[in-house]
């Protein structure tokens, strides 16, 4: 299998859908990702799907074609292509779930598919001028603070559900604006908008494909670019770089920096950023305890 970057590409793609019998639709298509050589984390529920993976070149028509026929489900479906390829998986995981993002919230009390309005990439950069339009980050603070949108907000929380336990009071206050909510590829907007419309927010909108696909947008027309530092991503790239901006700190001497590593005591494991100057005299641990232990 040829893991070379120049070789291969990542794709993420998700999709609330009503499905009957998520692990038959597991193994359908753990066996069908293992033959196409495609690598990466997908989650399915009986409220759909949302994968990450890292796919051959050569495959990518074919796996467009393959899941075109596997489930009506996939018909139109977006598939948001990473910005960058370097190697991002070195396995295939399928894996059934009670939900493809962790929410807290329960289905059956409000419309999940009843989501907010889609704002096409090419109208952001105007919209992020527009006093009208308020921006709202729907992910984790660990991957707001290396990048996110000019002027964007984010709602307090260290998880999508304790973003949505706190999201309607914390937005009260710009009721009377346009709520722009926007996050990795789109998936927790499309969760997050449909829970504001329920609890009876009137204007609601989410970027189409989410950071991806402005990002790959704007660099496809050349316009410029208003999303500052790095996407940050869940898989060994830990982050993407979108800018030449440095918006966040050393953890332990505060300079400029945002290279997020693991403390390599692996009974701490933290998700930390550690400047290159700090990782020569802590030796990519988090702190002196942790590398004395």
């Amino acid at each position: 299998m040829l893991l070379h970057s120049k070789y291969r590409m990542n794709i993420s793609f998700y999709k609330y859908y009503d499905i009957h019998h998520p692990i038959k639709l597991r193994n359908i298509i753990y066996k069908s990702f293992i033959k196409l050589k495609i690598l990466g984390r997908i989650y399915i529920s009986h409220e759909g799907i949302n994968a990450q993976i890292s796919i051959s070149r050569k495959y990518l028509n074919i796996l467009k074609i393959y899941l075109s026929k596997i489930h009506i489900m996939f018909k139109n479906i977006r598939l948001n292509r990473g910005l960058d390829n370097k190697i991002a998986f070195f396995s295939l995981k399928v894996k059934v779930r009670n939900k493809i993002v962790a929410d807290g919230l329960h289905n059956n009390v409000f419309d999940y598919k009843n989501v907010g309005i889609y704002v096409k990439p090419i109208f952001v950069n105007n919209m992020l001028e527009n006093k009208q339009f308020i921006f709202v980050d729907m992910r984790n603070h660990y991957e707001y603070i290396i990048g996110h949108f000019k002027n964007a907000i984010h709602v307090p929380g260290f998880t999508f559900r304790d973003q949505l336990n706190g999201i309607v009071g914390f937005l009260e206050q710009y009721q009377s604006k346009k709520i722009v909510l926007y996050c990795t590829g789109g998936i927790r907007c499309e969760k997050a908008t449909a829970w504001l419309k329920h609890n009876h927010f009137k204007y609601i909108y989410h970027i189409e494909g989410g950071i991806l696909n402005y990002v790959n947008t704007i660099r496809k027309r050349k316009l410029s670019m208003k999303f500052y530092g790095k996407n940050f991503v869940f898989d060994h790239r830990i982050a993407e770089k979108v800018s030449n901006h440095i918006l966040s700190n050393c953890t332990i001497c505060g300079e400029l920096c945002d290279d997020y590593i693991n403390c390599k005591n692996n009974l701490c494991h933290l998700l930390f950023i550690q400047c290159k100057q700090c990782f020569l005299i802590y030796n990519g641990y988090c702190s002196t305890f942790c590398k004395n232990c």
